[in-house]
């Protein structure tokens, strides 16, 4: 089993930064690839970004590109987003989940573990 705990979010103006990061215990993760998903009110979940097992590839949404970045750091068991530039449409719930391969996939249903979330808003 792994547990991963999210922090970082809040409040924040429009063109703001946030660092969102995800804790894991229980096991390693260096050998799973990570992903970022968020969801608002009324619409799908969505992956935002993800990172294979020592960050040599990421994934962005076309949404994010250029101004969010995914990191990891596996002697910590944690993973980062860096938030730049942030928007009003950004304003979400943001949930770390943990992919039991060391190769990321962007279908959220492979996805083995999920964590609770941290609520992103980001005013205009």
């Amino acid at each position: 089993q792994v547990q991963l705990v999210e922090s970082g979010g809040g409040l924040v103006q429009a063109g703001g930064s946030l660092r969102l990061s995800c804790a894991a215990s229980g096991r390693p993760i260096s050998n799973y690839a990570m992903g970022w998903f968020r969801q608002a009110p009324g619409k799908e979940r969505e992956l935002v970004a993800a990172v294979n097992w020592n960050g040599g590839r990421t994934y962005y949404a076309d949404s994010v590109k250029g101004r969010f970045t995914i990191s990891r750091d596996n002697a910590k068991n944690t993973v980062y987003l860096q938030m730049n530039s942030l928007k009003p449409e950004d304003t979400a719930v943001y949930v770390c989940a943990a992919y039991g391969s060391r190769w990321y996939t962007v279908d959220p249903q492979e996805y083995d573990y999920w964590g609770q979330g941290t609520q992103v808003t980001v005013s205009s």
